[in-house]
C-alpha cells in the first residue's frame, strides 16, 4: 500500500453500546471488539481495551474500572470514547504508523439530539478522521441487506444492539417514522441477573447473564428443555452456590423487555400512513442486531404484531456492512446521510 494512501482511507464505524466494528474501505470489516476500557484509578493509565478488557468483567481488583463509554448509545464518557476510537482506527490499517482518515461514516441511534450528534462528531474527528458521517442505524441496517432503500416502496426493520433497539420503516432513502427504545441486549442481561437473583437467591455477574442468554434463552417456548448450571454467590448466606437455571425461567425473565420492544413495533405501526403499512404487510419486517440471535424472538414479534418477521443474514454485522456500502459508493448514497444539512458534498 503506498504511503499516502494510507493517509487517504476511509472507514465504517458501528459505534455500539456493546461492541464496536470498523469498515476499512477496500478490505472490509477489519475490526469487531467489545466497547470497554480497563482503567487503572491509581495512575488513570488505560490497562486493556476491548477483547482484553472483556476478560476482566467482573473480575477486577479494587484499583480498577471497567468503562463502558456508551449507554443506551449514546456516548456517556467522551474521553474515553475518543480514547478507544484512536485505538481501533489505529489498528485497523495495515500500517500502523499513520492512524488519520479521510473519512468515517459511523452509525447513530434514531433519537440523538444535536448535542449528542455533535459529540459522536468531535469524538471520531479527535480520534484521527477529519470528517464524520453520520447514519442512522437503520438505514445503515437496510443497506447492508441491501434493501431498495431508495426505492417508493416501505421496508421496515428492527436493530436490536447492545443498548437500544432501533425500529424504522424506510423509503424513498429516508426513515418515514422510527422509534428508539432503551431496551436491548445489555437490559435482557439485567433482567436475567435481577431474576436469578429474585428466583434463586444467587448473585451472579454480566458475563454469566449474558452466557445464559446466549446458551438457553429464548423469547417462546422451546422443543428442548435447556438447562445450564449456573454459579454464583448465595444471597442470604455470602457463600459460593451453584444453581440449574431452565430455559423457561430466562423467557419470563425477558417476557416484560420482549413486550416493551412489540409495543414500540405496534406504535410504529398504528402512526405510519396505511399505504406503507400495506408494503410491510406484504415485505415483512426485518430483525438486525445481536438481539435478533435470542431463539424464538422472530416468531415472538410476528404472533405479536400479525406481520411476517424475518431474521437478516449476519444480523451482528448488518450495520457495519451497510457504511462499507456507502463509504465504497459515496456519491450514490451521499443524500441519505442524516448530517446532509449540515455537511458539504463529500468527494470518494
Amino acid at each position: 500500500m503506498n504511503l499516502f494512501e494510507n493517509f487517504h482511507r476511509s472507514a465504517g464505524i458501528d459505534l455500539g453500546t456493546a461492541n464496536l466494528l470498523v469498515y476499512l474501505k477496500g478490505r472490509g470489516i477489519v475490526i469487531d471488539e467489545p466497547t470497554l476500557v480497563a482503567i487503572n484509578n491509581r495512575t488513570n493509565q488505560i490497562l486493556a481495551i476491548g477483547n482484553e478488557a472483556k476478560k476482566m468483567l467482573d473480575r477486577t481488583p479494587a484499583h480498577v474500572t471497567l468503562i463502558k463509554p456508551l449507554m443506551g448509545g449514546v456516548i456517556s464518557d467522551f474521553e474515553m470514547t475518543e480514547e478507544i476510537l484512536r485505538y481501533f482506527l489505529k489498528n485497523a490499517g495495515e500500517n500502523n504508523l499513520f492512524s488519520r482518515y479521510k473519512l468515517a461514516a459511523v452509525s447513530i441511534p434514531t433519537n440523538l439530539t444535536e448535542v449528542e450528534r455533535k459529540s459522536v462528531e468531535d469524538a471520531v474527528t479527535s480520534a484521527g478522521a477529519a470528517k464524520a458521517l453520520l447514519v442512522e442505524e437503520p438505514i445503515a441496517s437496510a443497506i447492508g441487506i441491501r434493501l431498495p432503500v431508495e426505492e417508493a416502496t416501505a421496508n421496515m426493520i428492527i436493530n436490536i444492539g447492545g443498548g437500544t433497539t432501533e425500529a424504522s420503516i424506510i423509503s424513498i432513502g429516508g426513515a418515514v417514522v422510527s422509534r428508539s427504545l432503551k431496551v436491548a441486549g445489555q437490559k435482557f442481561n439485567e433482567d436475567i441477573i435481577k431474576f436469578v437473583k429474585s428466583e434463586h437467591k444467587l448473585l451472579i455477574g454480566e458475563p454469566t447473564a449474558e452466557a445464559l442468554k446466549i446458551g438457553i434463552g429464548a423469547a417462546i417456548p422451546q422443543d428442548d428443555r435447556g438447562e445450564m448450571p449456573v454459579r454464583g454467590r448465595d444471597a442470604s448466606t455470602g457463600l459460593p452456590k451453584e444453581v440449574i437455571v431452565k430455559n423457561s425461567h430466562i423467557r419470563i425473565a425477558l417476557q416484560k423487555s420482549l413486550k416493551e420492544i412489540a409495543g414500540t413495533v405496534k406504535s410504529l405501526l398504528e402512526e405510519s400512513p396505511p399505504e406503507l403499512v400495506g408494503d410491510v404487510h406484504e415485505r415483512g419486517i426485518h430483525l438486525a442486531g445481536g438481539g435478533a440471535l435470542l431463539r424464538g424472538l422472530d416468531k415472538f414479534l410476528e404472533r405479536e404484531v400479525s406481520v411476517k418477521v424475518s431474521i437478516v443474514d449476519d444480523p451482528l454485522t448488518c450495520s457495519v456492512r451497510g457504511l462499507g456500502i456507502i463509504i465504497e459508493d459515496l456519491p450514490r448514497y451521499e443524500t441519505i446521510l442524516s448530517n446532509q444539512a449540515r455537511s458539504q458534498p463529500i468527494t470518494p
